[in-house]
């Protein structure tokens, strides 16, 4: 059975300038790339009728690069698919490319962008808890100026984000002090094994000393409440302590104070927050191994 969208009006652009003169003439445009969140918006009636503005041929939108400065620059038009194999993300910001591999099936994150997700505004986006651990900043484009939004500005509510009228996200930024010397690890907990929603989802990158001691600890959460978090006092927390499994558990432990956990059909509250705790360790276990750090006693 064929599938029918309620398009009211449909229009395509080639270039951003172009994408921003019509966001600027209509600010109530649908922006659609891959079109995997807002489709199935239209087809469960979430969104009952749209103005799309198609923005997938605006090449300079592609790719992923680094940057004189050392800064990873992410298009926003970058898929999935393109995130999980390309060089630059995977000589730096693996982590990336851990949470690209874990999003949906490989037909999807051949057309999902990286863009949509964040725009989205879903606290189980796949990128944003990895995204929030390198400290990403979200460059915004309109007709009148462009500016730079931290992504964890950016997120303001349940499907709510710093876009003004007239904005399109344009480009991922990660600098090199938020990335160099980092190792991390993603962990996507769901109910099945492939193409779930996340129950939870867990990014930890640490920076070592020495091997032995915690340099820098991150941790961004997806699905642990309303909106993407880091748990700013179990980072606090890690800076400066020598590794071990004590200090790993009471990471993990005071990890979950930054969690507005809530009960769903998916898990329970108590459970989540279960999840929070024993999956921040596992994460920063691996994390640990990978910066090269010692055995773990």
């Amino acid at each position: 059975m064929a599938i029918i969208y309620n398009i009211k009006n449909y229009f395509e652009a080639e270039t951003i300038k172009e994408a921003a003169g019509l966001l600027a003439e209509k600010p109530n445009l649908t922006i659609v790339a891959g079109g995997t969140d807002v489709l199935v918006k239209m087809h469960g009636g979430r969104i009952e009728e749209a103005d799309i503005l198609s923005i997938r041929k605006i090449k300079s939108l592609e790719g992923i690069k680094m940057l004189q400065d050392g800064t990873i620059s992410i298009g926003a038009l970058g898929t999935f698919s393109d995130i999980a194999v390309d060089v630059v993300v995977g000589g730096n910001i693996p982590i990336l490319a851990e949470a690209a591999t874990s999003m949906g099936g490989p037909q999807i994150r051949n057309i999902a962008t990286i863009g949509g997700n964040i725009c989205n505004g879903v606290t189980s986006a796949d990128s944003a808890s990895t995204l929030f651990a390198f400290n990403a900043v979200l460059k915004l484009q309109s007709s009148q100026n462009e500016r730079l939004v931290p992504i964890q500005e950016f997120y303001l509510g349940p499907g709510k984000v710093a876009l003004k009228p007239g904005e399109m996200l344009t480009e991922i930024l990660i600098s090199p002090e938020n990335y160099t010397g980092f190792s991390g690890h993603y962990i996507k907990y769901s109910l099945r094994n492939a193409m779930d929603i996340a129950t939870l989802g867990v990014a930890v990158v640490c920076k070592l000393k020495d091997k032995n001691v915690f340099e820098d600890v991150r941790i961004g959460l997806g699905v642990a409440g309303p909106t993407p978090i880091r748990c700013q006092e179990a980072e606090d927390f890690a800076k400066g302590k020598v590794i071990s499994l004590e200090t790993i558990a009471e990471i993990g432990k005071t990890a979950v104070k930054a969690a507005k956990a809530r009960t769903s059909w998916r898990a329970s509250k108590e459970y989540r927050e279960h999840l929070v705790q024993e999956l921040t360790q596992r994460a920063l276990k691996v994390a640990v191994a990978k910066a090269g750090g010692g055995e773990i006693a």
